[in-house]
């Protein structure tokens, strides 16, 4: 085991030797053609070492038998590697990972004695030797990138272990746990293993421990709506009816941005509530006026939570984001409810004033009455007639002892209307305490969801 962790390390520092092909390409626009450049003639040394490791190869795989494990009647171990340079998570419940899958395995029928320690193969050895028959539990679709050709490197160590590494595209199931949405956190699994040999016949390691098997490439985890918290490995067994299996996984946690959602969502429905919540200050009377604010903010709510939830997976409970705009659209609901409330009393107070004005208001003509005593009553008032000696002059003089029978009334009409212009008791009270409301509900609610850690990063102790 020291000898195949001391090869395993080997490995992975690189410290190879390489026999290097150089090739000179001469590239022209019209036609485009590659032409080898012209190759000094190779030493003697190299002839007989390619002469040795041709024989060499040949011999291991004379009489080889690719079907058959090494090790076989016993167990075999397969050690794992994992670098990732490449991470995307969709909103499907699924992401998208490109990684560099290593492993590295011993096979004794492929010892081999010669000048070099450590043979670097072509990758169509791959097809002529056993390999691990790994794949990955939750994937929905891996890919095998094959420009210019077959991305595989493949190693043998004169002690018969190999090094055999692919580069893969695989898109993988994430269930994510959205009733925290957009302030959520999701640990999204990478599980692989063989296909057809159980535990009792190949069992997978991680080569370099916990902490460097996985490794995650800076530039690869730079994503646009989530934070990568960190990665944790661990080895579980499943059972199933044709035995027990081994599988690796690796849990990929990830923190989403709520930026985003913050400029796009948070901020206009909190600026619509806000503008609903403006019509508790314009005048009772200007109906056109609060009405256009109440029916644009709930049209505009709508649309909002149409919007939102379009982004999301369709899952049948409620995220924190539809709560928020829940209570946001029972605001905007409320003021439009509210002014409907004042405009119905409103209009009750002016049948009633109708009423009353009707009852006590009796536009009176002026009219003369004749008495006997030459006396006349003109608005029930009385005057009496001094007739002269000058016929031809009549004049008329109040009687000292006329009293008015209808005293001075103001005008119950003017009153009114003065009465229709004050400021309703509802819409005072609503001013205060719409506002004090909202105010504290978004207290309470940020300080329960920003602040509160998902039981993924607490399960996992990742802040």
């Amino acid at each position: 085991k020291e000898s195949i962790c001391q090869i395993c390390n080997c490995f992975f520092r690189g410290s190879f030797s390489f026999v290097i092909l150089e090739l000179h390409f001469l590239f022209l626009v019209f036609p485009c053609r590659a032409v080898v450049g012209h190759r000094e003639p190779l030493p003697d040394d190299s002839k007989d070492n390619i002469t040795i490791f041709t024989r060499i190869l040949d011999r291991l795989l004379d009489g080889y038998d690719n079907r058959l494990r090494p090790g076989l009647g016993g167990k075999h171990f397969v050690n794992c590697c994992l670098a990732n340079y490449f991470f995307k998570l969709s909103s499907h419940q699924e992401y998208t990972i490109d990684v560099f899958f290593r492993q590295s395995w011993r096979d004794e029928r492929l010892k081999f004695d010669g000048p070099m320690q450590v043979l670097p193969l072509n990758n169509l050895l791959a097809s002529k030797i056993w390999t691990p028959d790994t794949f990955f539990h939750n994937g929905k679709k891996s890919v095998a990138h094959n420009m210019t050709t077959p991305n595989k490197l493949l190693r043998l160590v004169d002690n018969g272990t190999l090094l055999y590494t692919m580069r893969l595209t695989i898109h993988a199931e994430c269930p994510m746990h959205l009733e925290d949405f957009p302030m959520d956190a999701h640990a999204c699994p990478l599980k692989f293993g063989s296909y057809a040999y159980t535990n009792n016949e190949v069992i997978y390691l991680w080569t370099q421990g916990d902490e460097r098997s996985v490794a995650v490439a800076e530039d690869g985890s730079r994503l646009n709506q989530y934070d990568l918290l960190g990665h944790v490995i661990g080895k579980e067994t499943i059972s199933s009816s044709t035995g027990e299996y081994v599988v690796m996984t690796t849990y990929f946690h990830l923190k989403r941005k709520i930026g985003y959602f913050v400029i796009q969502t948070y901020l206009p429905c909190i600026m619509t509530v806000i503008l609903s919540q403006v019509s508790f200050w314009l005048n009772r009377e200007s109906v056109p006026a609060r009405t256009v604010f109440g029916v644009t903010t709930v049209l505009t709510m709508t649309t909002l939570s149409i919007s939102a939830r379009n982004s999301l997976p369709k899952v049948a409970y409620a995220t924190a984001m539809d709560w928020f705009m829940a209570v946001c659209y029972a605001f905007v609901f409320s003021a439009l409810i509210e002014f409907a409330t004042v405009n119905y009393f409103t209009k009750r107070s002016w049948a009633w004033d109708g009423k009353k004005e009707g009852m006590e208001i009796r536009v009176k003509s002026a009219t003369l009455s004749k008495k006997a005593n030459n006396t006349f009553n003109i608005v029930g008032t009385t005057y009496a007639i001094n007739v002269a000696k000058d016929q031809g002059l009549t004049t008329i003089s109040k009687s000292a002892g006329a009293s008015a029978k209808h005293p001075y009334m103001p005008d119950p009409y003017i009153e009114a209307k003065k009465s229709y212009n004050r400021v309703s008791k509802v819409d005072k009270i609503s001013r205060i305490i719409f506002p004090i409301l909202f105010f504290i509900f978004n207290l309470g609610y940020w300080a329960t969801y920003v602040n509160r850690k998902p039981a993924i990063m607490k399960a996992n102790n990742l802040n």
